[in-house]
């Protein structure tokens, strides 16, 4: 199967390319195709003709989106949108990486695939116009995969973040009261390409197993690691970061054919030995 990977250079991209090397795979970073140029995208299809596509390209600053929501969703809404049309065009199925801040996190149960969505920030926003745009572009041929508090080796994320506070500090606040799914890249990846290879329909939910809150994220990351320091348990308010998160964003499946992760314990450890913080 020929599998195009967009955002092949970033930190879920360049995991779902090395899950994908029993394949023919046509991997695009930023600087090789622009998303939110449509013609760009369309030649860029014509010409590899993919089987499969499968977009990790996306604003991820989460804070920066509110100050500037409008170049978010070029890329998270209408990039996608572009990416979708011109895989119908070329009758490749594409599967669309969202996120449970499409939620407005008032549940207190995990969410189903077709709990109403509400996102209380720009960045949710610009996902959820993105998840609109696919489904719009590719009626019969899309996955839109939500996942959550991604976090890996090749990219910016938390768990790196907290290494190098906590190596550096004696004590550390860290948010207590938001509850999610940690997911490791290096499991999220290959279920991507399962959902390319199957060619599976809809809207999935596929996240690390459990959940927990930042701060119990934080305290597993400095156990495994063997960091001693004083974690205290902080707010959201506290912080005062300008993006509003969802309070409670913990995805759950009811389908049978969403691919199921380890738990997010497991996933930690895997990026730990992955950063050599953990012999294997």
């Amino acid at each position: 199967m020929r599998l195009l990977v967009t955002g092949a250079a970033g930190m879920l991209g360049t995991d779902v390319v090395a899950a994908a090397r029993s394949h023919d795979v046509v991997a695009l970073a930023r600087a090789d195709l622009d998303i939110t140029h449509a013609d760009a995208v369309r030649a860029a299809l014509r010409d590899v003709r993919p089987d499969a596509v499968i977009n990790c390209a996306a604003w991820t600053n989460v804070d920066l989106a509110e100050s500037e929501e409008e170049q978010a969703t070029l890329i998270n809404g209408d990039g996608a949108g572009h990416l979708a049309a011109a895989a119908a065009e070329v009758g490749a199925h594409i599967v669309h990486v969202s996120t449970d801040y499409v939620f407005n996190g008032a549940a207190t149960t995990p969410y189903p695939e077709d709990a109403p969505t509400g996102p209380i920030g720009a960045y949710g926003r610009s996902k959820l116009a993105g998840e609109i745009a696919v489904a719009d572009a590719a009626p019969s041929g899309h996955a839109i995969v939500r996942t959550a508090w991604v976090f890996g080796p090749h990219g910016k994320n938390f768990v790196d973040t907290m290494l190098r506070l906590g190596a550096d500090r004696d004590e550390l606040t860290v948010v207590d009261d938001q509850l999610g799914c940690p997911t490791y890249t290096g499991h999220l990846a290959p279920a991507l390409v399962e959902i390319a290879v199957e060619r599976t329909q809809g809207v999935l939910h596929v996240a690390g197993g459990g959940s927990c809150t930042w701060w119990e994220l934080a305290c597993a990351t400095f156990e495994r690691a063997g960091l001693r320091l004083t974690v205290h348990r902080g707010t959201t308010a506290g912080f005062n970061a300008p993006a509003p998160r969802p309070a409670y964003s913990v995805l759950g499946s009811t389908r049978s054919d969403a691919p199921v992760l380890p738990a997010w314990q497991e996933g930690l450890a895997a990026h730990l030995i992955a950063r050599e913080v953990l012999a294997s």
